[in-house]
């Protein structure tokens, strides 16, 4: 495995690659690094792909560009494609997780001839409408606490989580995982609470995470801060009109979804079941995976039996 760099213009994004044979492209998502994807990285290079995980920009050694707008789903698809033109003259599998599903999802509608297929982990992909998703959560959560609402706030969601870096992804990762109460993560709060209130600081962490893991998450959040992570929820009040060639469009290539059955996404709308119907948005959907007993973080938390449903997605290609 080694890291390279490859050059957009201004940005700049760091991508681990291994192995050889047509590429397999990984997003990740909020807050991670290409480091989630390691037991991805190993398994399918050693089953003759090509395996790249890039630092989606504002992450890691990526670029962190400032602005709000640079973290819109048409900029950082742009990304995603940039690295594919330059890994591979053929078109890419990608593989995306929380916010890096989405952002595969519109690589995959905005470069159709680049990416022939998609596997989404833990967001099911969900065709784009005029509404920006942030006014549905105020609507959803008009008298108490969302973490998208509240990381709206530029500046104090940042002090907030950069006061206390291991402290942070801890509460967080475990927060979001399969060995937290279910819904940990979306338990009631009042709409004034800080985004690590009354989260569980689990000591020591579950094993699916080691030191080792955490800690190479804690240096590249000290040395890169939060602000283009948390910009990426920011961007949203800009991604309706920024794609409104998208609005209603169906996703064309084979697709899948693989999640975790304890995953709090599930039920982001109150009420609701987002997992119900993963492949409604979908053209050619090749089948949904819910691991039992498995939170968000789906490929580390249980990187066999994700890689085993991937596995079985490829298969059908």
């Amino acid at each position: 495995m080694h890291r390279q760099v490859i050059n957009t213009g201004p940005i700049q994004l760091s991508v681990m690659v291994s192995g050889e044979g047509p590429l397999i492209l990984c997003v990740h998502g909020w807050p991670e690094l290409a480091y989630s994807w390691r037991h991805q990285i190993n398994h399918f290079a050693e089953r003759g792909f090509t395996v790249a995980a890039l630092d989606v920009r504002g992450y890691g050694g990526s670029s962190k560009p400032h602005d709000i707008a640079a973290y819109s789903l048409r900029n950082l698809a742009a990304d995603v494609a940039a690295v594919a033109r330059s890994l591979s003259a053929q078109p890419a599998i990608l593989f995306g997780h929380d916010w890096g599903a989405p952002i595969a999802y519109h690589a995959a509608l905005l470069h159709e001839a680049q990416f022939s297929a998609v596997a989404g982990l833990s967001v099911p992909f969900m065709p784009a409408s005029g509404a920006s998703s942030l006014d549905l959560w105020r609507a959803l959560y008009p008298d108490r606490f969302f973490y998208q609402l509240h990381i709206q706030r530029e500046g104090i969601a940042e002090a907030e989580a950069e006061a206390d870096i291991p402290v942070t992804l801890r509460k967080i990762y475990y927060a979001l995982s399969g060995d937290a109460p279910v819904d940990e993560w979306l338990k009631p709060k009042p709409k004034d609470a800080g985004l690590l209130d009354d989260l569980i600081d689990p000591q020591p962490f579950p094993a699916w995470m080691s030191e080792q893991d955490l800690a190479v998450y804690v240096e590249a959040f000290a040395a890169g801060g939060f602000r283009g992570p948390f910009n990426r929820y920011r961007a949203q009040s800009l991604d309706s009109t920024d794609l409104s060639e998208l609005h209603g469009r169906k996703l064309s290539q084979p697709a899948c979804f693989i999640g975790g059955d304890r995953d709090a996404v599930r039920h982001m709308v109150p009420g609701g079941d987002i997992y119900a119907d993963p492949g409604a948005g979908c053209q050619d959907f090749r089948g949904a995976t819910l691991i039992p007993g498995i939170g968000h973080w789906v490929q580390q938390e249980a990187p066999a039996a994700t890689n085993l449903a991937l596995e079985k997605f490829l298969d059908t290609l």
